[in-house]
């Protein structure tokens, strides 16, 4: 006969049998799981430097970025579907609407949308005005004529009164009605898009046909007859910049030396890069500076001191482990999608907008300058050109 114990153990064993499959298929459903989600996961966009060897005796030179003096969207305020676009002469002789590269002064009209809707709406207020202005001068003649009444004791004060607001009413509804009118006109006139200064077109979003509104920008525009140069100086080096100084700039794409004056000065450095923005204006009135371009310059000739490593100051972060030292993001690998991972480094002297390292790092080596807050180590990102 067989014991109880037996059975028990027997049941206990067929279980386990069935049990560690089970967890198995589960295991691998959720490592399934897991590879499809980190497969599917865009890497984040960031930007690279490299850490470079700056020679002895070479200037501290700041890099600048080149912006115009004013660039905004123009939307239409009377959303519509745009009627008319400007036509221009292209370069190939073809007559073609305007478009980024294109210059245009200001008052110039570069678009329109469907008018119609909006001429209706003023033909219709004006033609109420009409209608109250009559009635106004009817409710006019009727308070006159019982205020005649009235003082030779012909009327009685209720008809005086009511007279009177008859012909106050009609005044009121002639002045909203054409309070009705002049929004009506300015709809209208909001139906054109007119460029607000001298400058170019840096991008056309609306073809013709296309619903235009105030959520949507139809062109961006820039001014360029003067230009700002803007840089970022560390505390050591903002004392030596003053409001107004005569200041140099120099770009890889012309051998001419731009010169202008200091017109900006950040009050405060940037939390987490330390650095302080200086804005340089300079004239270009023949537009050899463009928007986007790369410039350099130097503080009164200020000279390095020896050969260093060296990184930009926007890449250097707090330690996620150790809360008074120092890191870097390094971009690990060869292609436009790298991992990043975390190095401790030791800081020297700033040089400009660099910075020395004096471990932790070597020349060639990619640290991320663009992005670093939205990424750990570990992570996998996307180096932007």
């Amino acid at each position: 006969m067989t014991s109880k114990a037996h059975i028990t153990s027997s049941i206990s064993s067929g279980r386990l049998l069935w049990v560690v499959p089970l967890i198995g298929l589960f295991a691998a459903a959720l490592t399934g799981c897991t590879h499809s989600v980190s497969e599917t996961r865009t890497p984040t966009p960031v930007r690279t430097a490299q850490v470079k060897l700056i020679s002895i005796g070479s200037e501290a030179r700041y890099s600048a970025n080149i912006e115009p003096n004013a660039q905004v969207d123009l939307v239409f305020k009377s959303g519509g579907y745009i009627q008319s676009i400007r036509q221009v002469k292209g370069a190939d002789g073809r007559v073609r609407s305007i478009d980024t590269g294109d210059w245009v002064t200001r008052g110039t009209v570069l678009a329109t949308v469907r008018a119609e809707d909006y001429t209706d709406r003023r033909d219709k207020a004006r033609a109420e005005v009409s209608r109250i202005q009559a009635d106004l001068e009817h409710a006019k003649l009727s308070f006159e004529r019982t205020s005649n009444l009235y003082s030779s004791q012909s009327a009685t004060k209720p008809e005086y009164d009511q007279a009177k607001a008859q012909y106050e009413s009609a005044q009121a509804a002639l002045a909203s009605a054409k309070a009705s009118v002049a929004e009506c006109e300015t709809a209208l006139n909001d139906a054109t898009l007119r460029a607000p200064f001298d400058g170019w077109i840096i991008k056309r979003s609306v073809e013709l046909g296309s619903l235009a509104g105030p959520a949507t920008p139809a062109f961006t525009i820039a001014d360029t007859k003067l230009v700002r140069a803007v840089f970022g100086v560390p505390d050591n080096a903002i004392a030596r910049i003053k409001l107004g100084q005569k200041q140099a700039v120099n770009t890889d794409v012309s051998l001419d030396t731009f010169v202008g004056h200091v017109s900006a000065i950040s009050p405060a450095a940037d939390p987490r890069s330390r650095i302080y923005s200086v804005e340089v204006s300079i004239p270009n009135p023949k537009n050899q500076l463009k928007s986007g371009m790369i410039a350099s310059l130097s503080l009164n000739g200020e000279s390095l001191p020896s050969s260093v490593l060296a990184v930009p100051l926007e890449a250097v972060i707090r330690d996620p482990g150790k809360a008074d030292q120092f890191a870097v993001l390094l971009a690990n690998g060869d292609s436009d999608s790298v991992t990043v991972q975390t190095r401790s480094v030791e800081l020297g002297n700033s040089y400009g907008n660099l910075i020395q390292i004096l471990g932790g790092v070597k020349a060639g080596d990619r640290v991320i300058t663009a992005g670093s807050n939205l990424v750990k180590s570990g992570d996998l990102v996307r180096v932007m050109q």
